[in-house]
């Protein structure tokens, strides 16, 4: 467990929770699943002592439970977020393919490195609760983070950056980080995806890894089901948000103009990952049907050329037949040219036809 003091102009790391609230800012408290867990009844009692009430038990366990999907709930004195991130698992980076001959067992295991653990936040006026995975560095990266800020050593690009004014406001910010991180996710779905394709669509090899393709679309089912259940939460929460009762301060509603303006860019933000998430899906769709739709073709070429090759030797057949007869008279059977003579029209029949065939496009593949 870490504790941390936000006011406007510092931000500090506290030992331990302290007797009551700060006058100025807020606290954020980032448990790791397993402690926060533990430390429950602790923190239940420190919430009451500063007046902020109680985590409803239900929420407790969704806190703690690692395969929730994403969603929001909320009471009269606290909002509960819980969101799925989308990050590569710590030791995926060597499953990059830097090559052309990658292997669909390679896209396979890239899919499978995919980590979907829930983190999740509760938003009380002064106070943020956020539980994360074991290995989950948001915490550490956002604490880092503001403490830069504080120094004054990190700057945004319009020439400054300020700490969160309130718990919703950091919140967004851990959220949006989250779904950020799935560019870097994305370079890697990609060229496993385009390894998917060369093996599907290479004519030259024989492809029977049909249940690794598989697993590979139910992944890539379970990534746009995550995506779909990180926006429906979104969307809850800015409904949410919109319900606020009107404050006749002008600097809090401003704050909260803010907090709209921030979660509808968190909204976009998903949508962006839905719709790369979906159009992976619609390439590995695609690819399949080209593969079949590659067999089907050769399949057609092999049957064309086999169909004209009997074409042409159905009547050279015939005529062998035919001089095969035990009559004593036939054509051609005492002549002492006979042979050639039928030799002679076998291959003007047979050159014939081929001819035929070759003007009707039935030897070509254009």
């Amino acid at each position: 467990m870490r504790v941390f003091h936000i006011e406007p102009d510092s931000f500090r790391e506290l030992p331990a929770l302290p007797e009551q609230l700060p006058e100025r800012g807020f606290l954020w408290l980032g448990y790791g699943r397993r402690v926060f867990e533990v430390g429950e009844p602790v923190l239940q009692n420190a919430l009451a002592r500063w007046g902020c009430g109680n985590l409803v038990d239900l929420h407790v366990s969704d806190l703690i439970n690692n395969q929730l999907p994403s969603h929001f709930d909320y009471t009269s004195w606290y909002d509960m977020l819980v969101f799925r991130r989308l990050a590569a698992a710590p030791g995926s980076e060597d499953l990059f393919v830097d090559d052309e001959h990658g292997t669909l067992a390679s896209a396979q295991r890239a899919l499978r490195a995919i980590d979907t653990s829930p983190v999740g936040f509760a938003v009380f006026d002064r106070v943020l609760i956020t539980v994360h995975p074991t290995d989950c560095q948001v915490r550490d990266f956002f604490a880092h983070k503001l403490d830069r800020l504080t120094e004054g050593r990190e700057k945004s690009a319009r020439g400054g950056a300020r700490l969160p004014a309130s718990p919703a406001d950091l919140m967004l910010r851990m959220v949006n980080h989250m779904v950020d991180s799935y560019l870097e996710l994305r370079r890697l779905l990609t060229r496993q995806l385009g390894t998917l394709q060369r093996v599907l669509l290479d004519q030259n090899s024989e492809f029977n890894d049909w249940p690794l393709l598989l697993e590979s679309r139910d992944a890539l089912h379970r990534l746009e089901d995550t995506c779909e259940d990180q926006r429906a939460a979104i969307q809850e929460w800015i409904d949410a948000l919109e319900e606020w009762p009107v404050d006749d301060d002008p600097q809090v509603n401003r704050e909260r103009e803010l907090l709209r303006v921030r979660s509808r860019d968190v909204l976009e933000h998903v949508e962006r990952v839905l719709t790369h998430v979906r159009r992976l899906e619609s390439s590995a769709e695609s690819a399949v049907q080209m593969h079949f739709s590659a067999l089907g073709h050769r399949t057609n070429s092999i049957m064309r050329t086999l169909t004209v090759l009997t074409a042409i030797f159905l009547p050279l057949n015939l005529i062998t037949g035919i001089f095969g007869m035990n009559f004593e008279w036939m054509p051609l059977i005492k002549n002492p040219n006979g042979f050639w003579e039928s030799i002679a029209l076998i291959l003007a029949l047979a050159v014939g036809l081929w001819l035929l065939f070759r003007r009707k496009r039935y030897l070509t593949s254009r």
